[in-house]
C-alpha cells in the first residue's frame, strides 16, 4: 500500500494484496487523459449522444472515444443506452459510481487551481537551472 493516508488515520499494519492490485488497476484505467475528460464532460453535461460527447471532449478520434466509453462501461462508470431507431441512437451517462469517481477527481482540478502559480514558478525555475547546465 502507498504511504498516502487520509488525514488523521494511520496506515494499516497489513495490506490486502488483492485490494492493492485493484487500486493500481483502477488508477491505470481511469487516470488516463481521455477517461478523465469523458468523466468530466458527462458530469458537466449529463446524458449525451456519442457524437456530441466526442465534440465536447474535443480532439478525440472516434476509435479512441469508443475504446474509452467501452472500458468505462465495463468498469461500471457509464451506462450505454441504445434506442431502437434508424439510424441507431446511442447515449451515455455516468452511473452513481461514475459520479462518485468524478467527485473524487474534482479534487485534482481544485488542487491544480490552488497550486497553479507555484507549479508554474517551479517549472520556470527548473527550466532556468536546466538552461544553465
Amino acid at each position: 500500500m502507498s504511504s498516502l493516508t487520509r488525514e488523521g488515520t494511520a496506515p494499516p499494519q497489513q495490506t490486502d494484496p488483492e485490494l492493492d492490485a485493484l487500486v493500481r488497476e483502477i488508477i491505470g484505467r481511469v487516470a488516463d487523459k481521455w477517461t478523465m475528460l469523458v468523466l468530466e464532460t458527462l458530469e458537466e453535461h449529463g446524458r449525451l449522444r456519442f457524437t456530441r460527447l466526442g465534440e465536447l471532449v474535443g480532439d478525440i478520434s472516434q476509435k479512441m472515444l469508443t475504446k474509452t466509453v467501452r472500458q468505462m462501461e465495463a468498469d461500471g462508470l457509464v451506462v450505454r443506452t441504445v434506442f431502437p431507431v434508424i439510424p441507431p441512437r446511442v447515449e451515455y451517462e455516468l452511473t452513481d459510481m461514475g459520479r462518485s469517481l468524478s467527485a473524487a477527481f474534482c479534487g485534482v482540478w481544485l488542487w491544480a487551481e490552488e497550486h497553479r502559480e507555484g507549479i508554474m514558478e517551479a517549472r520556470r525555475a527548473f527550466q532556468g537551472r536546466e538552461a544553465e547546465s
